[in-house]
């Protein structure tokens, strides 16, 4: 029998449509729980996780057989159906259609989770857009 050995760590964020910060308090902590329950069934195991009020920060291992595309889409639609079923915001929440996704290397795993981990200190020095701008160009990814 043949087996696939895969690692494929990433780094995925995204934000609510027009950086609306309304993912705060409990919000935030239900929105957690919702996204670890949804990645177990994929089967996408989330090695750390960062609601913040605009943005969110995960630390996946996506599994050989889920592309990065399809594995975002679910999220980000599972998810805001969900907090629009259950009221979690005013009004009709959805995320914004752009997402980054950066690979993270094994040796790297734990500094990546610190990261996540101390978001609400390091987004005190740095605005999610000014951070998000920096990785795009630390990755070659350069605006016109």
């Amino acid at each position: 029998m043949l087996h696939s050995f895969v690692r494929n760590y990433l780094h995925i964020t995204w934000s609510t449509k027009e950086r609306v910060r309304v993912l705060q308090g409990n919000k935030k902590i239900q929105l957690k729980d919702y996204f670890l329950e949804k990645s177990v069934e994929l089967n996408t195991p989330v090695l750390s996780i960062n609601i913040q009020p605009e943005h969110i920060h995960l630390l996946a291992d996506l599994p050989a057989n889920l592309c990065l595309s399809a594995y975002v889409q679910k999220m980000k639609g599972f998810s805001s159906h969900w907090v629009n079923q259950h009221g979690l915001v005013g009004g009709k929440f959805s995320w914004q259609r752009v997402y980054g996704a950066f690979p993270v290397s094994s040796s790297q795993l734990d500094i990546v989770k610190k990261y996540i981990r101390n978001l609400e200190m390091h987004n005190k020095k740095t605005s999610f857009e000014e951070e998000y701008q920096e990785w795009k160009r630390s990755y070659g990814f350069y605006d016109d």
